[in-house]
């Protein structure tokens, strides 16, 4: 292999950033992604309530990345030696990292993205009633959000389940539930909104149950499908599950590939999908990859093993519920971990930024 082995990395969110930076001092690296920047997504609740927090926890790829090449499309196919692009680019590889994680929601340009975020504030500062639809961590948080910044708002929360964040134990739901009760939230379970009715004009929305909520705006905070539907016609395509996700062996290979890493939520690993974890399987790949450019043997490789669940549901700006392996917390201790600057700063340092 002549020169610096190629090494592209299809995805730009938490973990594929993480792993284009670290293998940069080995590999000739290409980030391809349709977004311009890095967004630190456990930072975008944050960022409704507050827009100007996202001007750290939007980073320019350009701002991380010192040597690699950014291409910004999406990618459409995979041949054997290739990465096929939107906009007509064939990008060959020695070695591919898949990290497309969950379908783009959001603009792919951070003055644009920056400008939503201004938008989806205006739209909960305006409001006297506010309805969020679902209750995993991004409802819970954007509900604790507006609570704690607009006391004077009515919130209602809408879930299909029995509990709040059906991922964590009974005692950390229930402690959530007592912490947004305590601020008036009103929390509706075992019920859906038809999200086919939803709209951003009429203010009234019928319940699975028959129930009418009136709400100035609306969130949809509900889970967003896996970025794999493209894989289905790569080489890859043997390697997805029912459900979409890549099958990887525990040093997070695809399986069936030598040379082919994917990580962070498009991967079957049987763990809860958070983004600290993707940056655990970034730093795992790169460890990998730099392994087998010196050419170490396969079995010298690191393994990957799925831990205990833990999370860290912030609640405004200085609680939060926290599920550690043998404790569960709330209130002010855990909210110190995580609710006052929600990670940003010990990301941004990570990336080689200033926090």
């Amino acid at each position: 292999m002549a020169g610096k082995p190629k090494v592209v990395v299809v995805g730009g969110g938490i973990g594929g950033a993480l792993l284009a930076k670290t293998m940069e001092p080995d590999a000739d690296v290409v980030l391809l992604d349709p977004k311009d920047h890095l967004e630190i997504s456990w930072a975008e609740l944050r960022s409704m309530v507050e827009p100007s927090f996202a001007e750290r926890s939007l980073i320019y790829h350009k701002d991380y990345l010192t040597t690699a090449t950014i291409v910004k499309s999406s990618a459409v196919n995979i041949t054997e030696h290739a990465v096929l692009t939107a906009d007509g680019q064939s990008l060959a590889y020695d070695y591919l990292v898949v990290a497309t994680g969950h379908v783009l929601a959001s603009p792919g340009s951070r003055t644009d993205r920056l400008t939503e975020f201004q938008k989806e504030n205006g739209k909960i500062k305006s409001a006297k009633s506010v309805l969020i639809i679902g209750g995993g961590p991004t409802g819970v948080e954007l509900a604790g959000e507006i609570a704690v910044d607009y006391p004077d708002k009515k919130v209602t929360l809408v879930h299909r389940g029995s509990r709040l964040l059906e991922f964590i134990d009974q005692k950390a739901s229930k402690k959530c539930l007592d912490w947004l009760t305590s601020k008036k939230v009103d929390v509706l379970f075992k019920q859906s909104i038809d999200l086919d009715s939803l709209s951003n004009t009429e203010n009234s929305y019928k319940t699975s149950s028959g129930e009418t909520i009136t709400a100035d705006c609306h969130f949809l905070c509900i889970g967003k499908p896996l970025s794999s539907s493209w894989l289905h016609d790569t080489i890859l395509k043997e390697s997805l599950d029912n459900k979409g996700r890549l099958t990887v062996e525990k040093d997070l290979r695809v399986k069936g590939y030598n040379n082919v890493f994917a990580i962070g939520d498009i991967t079957d690993i049987p763990e809860i999908k958070q983004g600290y974890l993707a940056q655990k399987h970034a730093l795992l790949a790169a460890k990998n990859l730099k392994l087998l450019i010196k050419g170490s043997p396969a079995s010298k490789l690191g393994t990957y093993c799925p831990g205990f669940p833990l999370a860290i549901v912030s609640l405004g700006r200085k609680e939060a519920v926290a599920q550690l392996p043998f404790v569960t917390l709330s209130g002010r201790m855990p909210g110190i971990l995580k609710s006052g600057d929600l990670f940003v700063g010990k990301t941004r340092k990570q990336m080689g930024l200033g926090a």
